[in-house]
């Protein structure tokens, strides 16, 4: 579960890191109000689940009323990356002269999580890691002790932070792996970490991600999940317990296991598609499931055709046929044309049972998706 900024921050104003000044705002007048109440200068974030919001414009600074207005007027209602952003955050402005990045993930190759910082922050830390690594410091951290005083200054230190606000920083880090193990997180981070120009250190933004199995045991942040919805297909997927990502492509995805779904999003892009998701409806899918998982990326508009892969395992082919021939049934006209392909444990028997006068069945990944990626492009010709 993704929390929004004013979310995260929440969390972490609560635990003692210093955030700005805000308010969440859903009109202009409220944004106005807000602002006011700050005082100028503000910024005026949107807030949806997506990176890269100040580069498409859903950030934006305020001097005064004036600008305020026509920052909300902007934004509100904006659609930022396939997301309509609703709410925004009216944040009090900061004077800064230095950006940092302070964040705490899992390594799954050390099997430990592993506290990062950097002196390069503001920007994507995924393409510093990518392009200069060396200037993120990192410090692995055995959970069965947590992460001792000492590791975070090593991290502060290795990352090059000037000794003035070193300690600030290491505090941050240290109570940012608290938050990481104390709330089931997956991944928390600030990106940026202001360094103010009157030597103040303030996270100026917080990306907060929690384990969805752990949240029986958050029942707090769980009070947040609906809100932490961006649109009628998460929250769908939320009622139905689906793992589901939605991408910027039109063509539908659904599979039983992250790798299988994910071998076919690379098939989609390799013969020319564009995925329009991720759906896992995940091992010993029923009837039920399956009509659910068809219900929710038939109600995605930006699908033009869907392609199911199967792999009879524990979900068995002919169980998914059913779901498949059931889901299909309901509608007068199918919206959309779905290519299926199964494989593995009754998987004849599912072929059988399949009505193909309602979908198109191929025996190989590779041709089910090709069909599926034809299909997508000629209802866009």
């Amino acid at each position: 579960m993704k929390l929004h900024e004013y979310q995260a921050k929440e969390v972490f104003d609560e635990a003692g890191i210093p955030v700005p000044d805000s308010t969440l705002a859903s009109s202009v007048d409220e944004v106005v109000t807000a602002a006011e109440e700050i005082g100028y200068p503000v910024a005026v974030k949107a807030q949806v689940h997506v990176g890269g919001r100040g580069k498409a414009g859903g950030i934006k600074l305020a001097e005064n009323e004036e600008e305020a207005r026509e920052a909300a007027e902007s934004i509100l209602g904006m659609d930022l990356k396939g997301y309509t952003v609703e709410d925004v955050l009216v944040e009090a402005g900061v004077d800064f002269v230095n950006e940092l990045y302070v964040g705490v993930t899992m390594d799954r190759g050390e099997g430990e999580p592993v506290a990062m910082v950097s002196t390069q922050g503001g920007v994507d830390i995924e393409e510093v890691a990518e392009k200069t690594p060396e200037a993120i410091a990192r410090v692995h951290v055995d959970p069965a002790f947590g992460m001792h005083p000492y590791q975070a200054r090593n991290a502060v230190h290795g990352a090059g932070v000037d000794r003035e606000h070193s300690r600030d920083v290491a505090s941050i880090l240290t109570t940012l792996y608290d938050l990481y193990e104390e709330r089931d997180a997956s991944d928390i981070e600030v990106n940026p970490v202001m360094i103010t120009s009157d030597g103040d250190v303030v996270a100026a933004d917080a990306v907060m991600n929690i384990d969805d199995d752990a949240l029986f045991r958050q029942p707090e942040l769980a009070e947040m999940e609906e809100a932490s919805y961006e649109d009628d297909l998460e929250r769908k997927a939320g009622e139905y317990g689906f793992d589901y990502v939605r991408l910027e492509g039109n063509v539908g995805i659904i599979g039983n296991g992250a790798g299988l779904v994910m071998t076919t999003l690379d098939l989609v892009d390799h013969y020319g598609g564009q995925p329009a998701n991720f759906l896992d409806i995940g091992g010993g899918a029923k009837a039920e499931r399956v009509t659910n998982a068809l219900d929710m990326v038939f109600s995605d508009e930006n699908v033009d055709s869907v392609v199911f892969n199967i792999f009879g395992g524990i979900t068995r082919g002919d169980e998914v046929a059913k779901g498949i021939n059931e889901a299909l049934e309901q509608f007068d006209e199918i919206p959309k044309p779905v290519t299926v392909r199964l494989a593995g444990t009754n998987a004849e028997e599912g072929m059988e049972i399949l009505d193909t006068d309602l979908v198109e069945v191929e025996k190989t990944l590779e041709d089910a998706v090709q069909r599926a990626v034809s299909d997508a492009q000629e209802v866009n010709q």
